[in-house]
């Protein structure tokens, strides 16, 4: 059975839903692309998937090595391209919650955000700029 079932609704929007679970979202092309902007689009859900995976593999890496992130935020951006159009970059920036992290936890982190497979699944050429915030 597939993993994610999408059916195109008309107007440049999507519906996926996620088989297992029967959660669903809806996608919008945006605005600056023919569409009304008023949902994720399928660039904004490949720049949500590094975010969102990076976190849990940092997550994973934290639990293993017996500290935690939560709380943790990404504030992904992405940066779009022409000829063709697509996104060339992806800006991460992880502000992680009020600790005392040790050099090995950053470490730990830092290491933990290039193993998602999402982010090795992207093109080599794709920009990743990645930045961590510690707040004192």
């Amino acid at each position: 059975m597939a993993t994610i079932q999408t059916k195109y609704l008309g107007g440049l929007r999507t519906e996926a839903v996620h088989t297992q679970s029967g959660s669903s979202l809806i996608t919008d092309a945006p605005a600056d692309n023919h569409g009304r902007g008023e949902a994720f689009s399928p660039t904004d859900l490949l720049a949500t998937a590094y975010g969102s995976c990076v976190l849990t593999i940092m997550g994973i890496a934290a639990q293993t090595h017996g500290f935690n992130i939560d709380g943790t935020r990404v504030n992904t951006t992405k940066v779009m391209g022409t000829n063709p159009r697509r996104v060339v970059e992806l800006i991460a920036e992880f502000i992680l919650p009020h600790n005392t992290y040790s050099a090995k936890e950053r470490k730990i982190i830092e290491l933990a955000s290039k193993e998602c497979p999402v982010y090795n699944s992207l093109h080599p050429d794709m920009k990743k700029t990645i930045t961590f915030t510690y707040p004192d």
